[in-house]
């Protein structure tokens, strides 16, 4: 990365950090880091956007810091406070209707730059507006801010839309080059994008709730709408992983709902993928996910291709359950409060345990026979679906194309 040359002349960054209840140390180091490590004629700007912080500590002291930054910079940071909590999605949205730079870096307020994170990211956006970008991510050690270098990754998800790294895929360690970009299916969550293109693909969805899914909402969007999301490894940020979440400490409703919102706008026939992986049924499933009827008519607006092309074209390593027949839970024919479960991970021992519906008592009957249990695997790369097997007798669960290949009693038949 020491060896790459930039144009001289590249675009404006406007950089947002969006926090709630975040230390103010913390974001003062993340604004620290991003004044020097971004060379001061790339960046316009830095946007603080408070989602209705209740430590006072961000209200006086922190507004103290901006008067005195802004003394010798005028207008250099601005604040935007939120009079009640809106959510990490919509501040967001707020951060980039109050950036004014061509290009808008959208980050937590709890990040460090690395030197040169911003030539490479600006370069590519310059040569192609439709680039939404992701640096590469290290983390920070929340106890003792040590910095942990992370492999090189795409960034994708599973089918029940939680965010994850990936493999870069074939293609990229083909180039024989740690320095070319990663194609990449979705976004981790911060990321830089054109500030004008932005708008012209719909921002984020502002129908979701706190946060969770808009990333993955975002990464199928631009691809399936003539842009492309890279992951970049010559730009590297540090990223705090907390022990304590502010809005909440289980996203799973959130998350959720969101994920319910993308499939019915974005995923066509493979809806069903995303019900499946919820546990839940598509009619009546008794979740409200509001009106979306807006961004229905902005796919049709951006003539967006269907999801089959991006799972063929962008994604292909997303594993499909085309196959499965019927899904839910078994429950005990004798004690109906009894349901079959996977059991502790370790022992791949299937027990019968209080129904609770959670996903250890997925059960999912393929077209083939199969019944697999348990979390739907969610990429070809892991292959840890594990089927309900008959072993002597005994059951157990094993590995699907394992117990396959083995010969193995793997086959049910359910007559109703």
């Amino acid at each position: 990365c020491r060896n790459l040359t930039f144009p001289e002349s590249l675009p404006e960054v406007s950089i947002v950090f969006i926090f709630v209840n975040e230390a103010l140390s913390v974001i003062l180091r993340s604004i620290h880091s991003a004044i020097d490590r971004t060379p001061a004629h790339l960046l316009k700007e830095i946007i603080l956007v408070d989602d209705n912080s209740n430590n006072e500590e961000l209200k006086e002291k922190l507004q103290k810091y901006v008067d005195e930054v802004n003394a010798h910079k005028p207008g250099f940071i601005k604040v935007v406070r939120h009079s009640k909590q809106e959510g990490l999605i919509r501040s967001r949205v707020s951060g980039w209707r109050a950036a004014t730079a061509p290009v808008v870096a959208l980050f937590d307020a709890h990040v460090e730059f690395n030197v040169g994170w911003a030539e490479p990211v600006l370069t590519r956006i310059k040569e192609n507006r439709k680039r939404v970008i992701s640096p590469s991510f290290d983390n920070i050690k929340y106890d003792n801010f040590e910095i942990e270098e992370y492999p090189l990754s795409a960034q994708g998800f599973d089918w029940e839309l939680w965010c994850r790294y990936l493999n870069p895929p074939k293609s990229w360690w083909k180039l024989e080059n740690t320095t070319a970009p990663i194609r990449s299916p979705a976004l981790i969550g911060c990321f830089i994008v054109d500030r004008e293109y932005f708008q012209e693909i719909g921002l984020l969805d502002e129908g979701m709730e706190v946060y969770g899914g808009e990333n993955v909402e975002l990464g199928i969007r631009v691809w399936q709408c003539g842009g492309s999301v890279e992951v970049l490894p010559c730009s590297r940020i540090a990223h705090i992983e907390r022990a304590h979440k502010p809005y909440t400490e289980d996203l799973t409703a959130h998350v959720r709902r969101n994920a319910l919102r993308v499939a019915e706008v974005w995923m066509d026939e493979f809806k069903s993928h995303v019900y499946m992986a919820w546990n839940i049924p598509q009619e009546d499933s008794g979740i409200d996910i509001g009106d979306i009827s807006e961004r229905k008519a902005l796919r049709k607006k951006l003539q967006c291709k269907t999801f089959r092309w991006y799972l063929v074209s962008v994604y292909p390593e997303m594993r499909m359950y085309s196959d499965t027949v019927a899904y839910g839970v078994l429950q005990n024919s004798l004690k109906s409060d009894l349901c079959l479960d996977q059991g502790p991970d370790t022992e791949n021992i299937p027990i019968m345990y209080i129904c609770h519906g959670m996903t250890p008592q997925n059960v999912y009957y393929t077209s083939s026979q199969q019944l697999h249990v348990g979390v739907l695997s969610p990429t070809i790369d892991d292959d840890d679906n594990r089927c309900l097997v008959d072993v002597n007798s005994r059951p157990r669960l094993i590995e699907c194309n394992y117990a396959k290949a083995k010969r193995m009693k793997l086959y049910w038949q359910f007559t109703q």
